[in-house]
């Protein structure tokens, strides 16, 4: 089956370094909670608030493996009063476990954005 995670990350400055840890850390976190490799991943999409310019957040994911994995990195709307500096992502995934398992992450300052959902 073809699933979908979600999960964000805010990220301490527009910087290169700044993005890249985040997003390693976030990607990192998803593949740990979900038991996954880069093999299972269809793609993944990146957004970034339009605050952060200093660096794709694809990189990260590319330094950790993802080399024959499509991903796309977006700037989000521009919303007045949305969280700042933050990296989303949703990738997609094959797996045999149900939707119900699939754990979704927030971290840092993200976690206000989903707290519904964010594990």
């Amino acid at each position: 089956m073809v699933r979908a995670i979600r999960g964000a990350i805010q990220v301490d400055a527009n910087d290169r370094d700044a993005v890249i840890s985040g997003t390693t850390e976030l990607v990192s976190t998803i593949m740990e909670r979900n038991d996954l490799t880069p093999d299972d991943v269809i793609s993944v999409l990146f957004t970034a608030t339009p605050d952060l310019t200093a660096e794709f957040p694809a990189l990260a994911a590319r330094k950790l493996g993802f080399h024959d994995v499509p991903l796309i990195c977006c700037t989000e709307i521009d919303v007045p009063g949305a969280l700042p500096r933050v990296v989303r992502l949703m990738a997609h995934i094959e797996t045999d476990r149900p939707r119900s398992e699939m754990q979704h992450v927030y971290l840092r300052g993200a976690v206000a954005l989903r707290q519904d959902i964010a594990q």
